[in-house]
């Protein structure tokens, strides 16, 4: 699919194919035996590589290519090496096939007989290979550093992508291009193997052809024979007819003549015996020839029809791959849609997540403006205290003065009644949000069930979840400094003339010993017994606080951390 994108080119720098070098070198090296003994030579698949330029020719300029590789210098190397360029030629599939073809004289003596190699999955394999023939593939063999070790094969490159399925509006309109690219593919992967076929067809009917020739002429050349032996038979049948009459004749003759008749007789029989044993020797050699040829035939014709038996297992292969690809297709159809639905229904939640998270923000800015609305309420309360002393020093003189300051007095007390108000009401919305939360963990719960239907958005759904946590800890710490805040508005400020000793140690405060107020629970401490800081919502630095409180907040922080 990729080749498709970027025009069937591929280079080195592309991580499928690079993924794919690593998967068919494990696929080679599976089930390699290993060396014999301590000194015995190992095992290498550039060893088994190398005999291909044997089988065939036309590998002897990528095997002599890479042995003159100067950066190469390992087996293994040279192995990867000559598969890239065997790639670049497009003849991969073909070479590997001429092995396979070749395993049992090859690859027995270099592999387990449970390897991949060995098992008849080695052919599906070829056919895949085969496929390649229809990519381009530009790889600069001298760049790569092909002695080290591959490395691992990253498989989130090939999960589908959630994002690229429902981007688009019209998923018909995605899904044609892409169909077309697949069918591209099967049609040129079929007439590749349809090629590869016909080729070996025609190779073994041009064998057929020579084999029915060979054996015409060899049947012409045995009758041939016959009739030579027949004639040279009658010729050996008169032959002895005329020995014995020459013999009878020599019997009456008394001259010296007839003996060097009968010797010249008993050499033309002598060489008419020795062709007759040749052409003896000729027929029987014609017969055991006329056998083989007959079970060369017979060979033939098996592997014949076993070709054509592997054709029409092809070709039904080929219509299972058309209906596997149709099912494919639709079920690809229905998880789209599936997909697309619970798409929408995660936006939808993201929306809500969205929202709420607004409104805790709102809810957080609303509660700093009562905490300073408080602060300043304090502040006047403090100021209104000093006013008091003043006047009560001054009674006498500013009667008048009094009863303005006390009518400014009730005003601020009606201001900080108002402030309690907004603080009630501040309190009430917090127990909204609460309520809102627990919804939300509801929803959350409905969302972590949809994330683990849809394990693709999973990534998506975490980020959010930890979004909502960290917005939910803020919401705890907030709650938790304003009750601290409520119980250090209703804490009492323990006064310095009620109190003689620390309440811890319960010694007697004298001029070496003086008094501390703790800044969170208002008791009076001796400087042993509240010699701590800490930092208190109240206040922007670290305060003096009592032992006890020191331990407490130091456990609460540590809880909240």
């Amino acid at each position: 699919e990729t080749a498709m994108k970027y025009g069937r080119m591929l280079d080195s720098d592309h991580m499928p194919l690079q993924h794919f070098f690593i998967v068919l070198e494990h696929v080679l090296r599976h089930g390699l035996r290993p060396k014999k003994g301590l000194l015995g030579p190992k095992k290498e698949l550039w060893d088994i590589l190398q005999m291909v330029e044997k089988l065939a020719p036309e590998a002897q300029d990528i095997t002599t290519s890479v042995r003159d590789l100067p950066t190469v210098r390992t087996h293994m190397g040279r192995a990867r090496a000559w598969l890239r360029l065997a790639l670049m030629q497009k003849k991969l599939g073909d070479y590997l096939k001429i092995v396979i073809d070749h395993r049992d004289d090859i690859l027995a003596e270099y592999f387990e007989p449970d390897a991949l190699m060995m098992s008849e999955e080695a052919h599906i394999i070829q056919g895949l290979l085969t496929g390649l023939n229809v990519v381009d593939c530009n790889l600069c063999v001298k760049e790569e550093e092909l002695d080290c070790q591959q490395g691992v094969i990253d498989f989130s490159l090939y999960l589908r992508s959630s994002h690229h399925l429902s981007s688009g509006d019209s998923p018909e309109e995605e899904l044609d291009p892409d169909n077309m690219t697949t069918v591209l593919d099967q049609k040129n992967y079929i007439e590749e193997l349809n090629r590869h076929l016909s080729a070996t067809v025609g190779n073994l009917e041009a064998k057929v052809e020579t084999l029915t020739t060979t054996n015409a002429l060899m049947k012409e050349d045995l009758a041939i024979a016959k009739n030579n032996l027949l004639a040279l038979m009658e010729e050996n049948a008169n032959l002895k007819a005329e020995m014995l009459e020459s013999s009878q004749i020599h019997k009456t003759d008394e001259g010296g003549g007839g003996s060097k008749e009968i010797e010249a007789l008993q050499q033309q029989l002598e060489t008419e015996q020795k062709l007759r044993q040749e052409a003896d020797r000729e027929m029987h050699l014609q017969i055991s020839l006329k056998a083989e040829m007959e079970v060369a035939m017979k060979l033939l014709e098996k592997d014949i029809h076993e070709k054509q038996d592997t054709i029409v297992s092809l070709r039904r292969q080929l219509d299972d791959i058309k209906r596997i690809n149709l099912e494919m297709y639709k079920k690809l159809q229905e998880c789209e849609e599936s997909l697309k639905h619970k798409t929408e229904l995660i936006t939808k939640l993201e929306a809500k997540t969205i929202q709420m998270t607004d409104t805790l923000k709102k809810m957080d800015e609303k509660q700093q403006d009562a905490e300073k609305l408080r602060l300043n309420a304090e502040l006047a309360l403090k100021k209104v205290g000093n006013i008091n002393s003043i006047h009560e020093e001054k009674k006498g003189e500013l009667e008048g003065e009094l009863k303005v300051e006390r009518e400014w007095r009730q005003s601020m007390q009606n201001t900080i009644s108002n402030d309690k108000q907004k603080i009630s009401v501040l309190q009430e919305e917090i127990a909204q949000l609460k309520a809102i939360a627990s919804k939300y963990v509801t929803l959350q719960e409905e969302h972590y069930r949809l994330g683990e239907q849809c394990r693709e958005q999973e990534m998506t759904l975490e980020e959010l979840g930890t979004q909502l946590s960290f917005s939910k800890l803020q919401v705890s710490d907030l709650k938790e400094e304003a009750s601290i805040s409520r119980m250090k508005y209703d804490t009492p400020w323990t006064s310095d003339k009620e109190v003689s000793s620390c309440k811890a140690c319960t010694k007697d405060f004298s001029m070496t010993r003086r008094k501390h107020h703790c800044r969170n629970c208002g008791n009076i401490f001796c400087g042993a017994c509240s010699d701590n800081t800490m930092a208190l919502p109240s206040s922007a630095k670290p305060v003096r606080v009592c032992d006890e409180c020191y331990v407490q907040l130091v456990v609460r922080n540590s809880i909240i951390q």
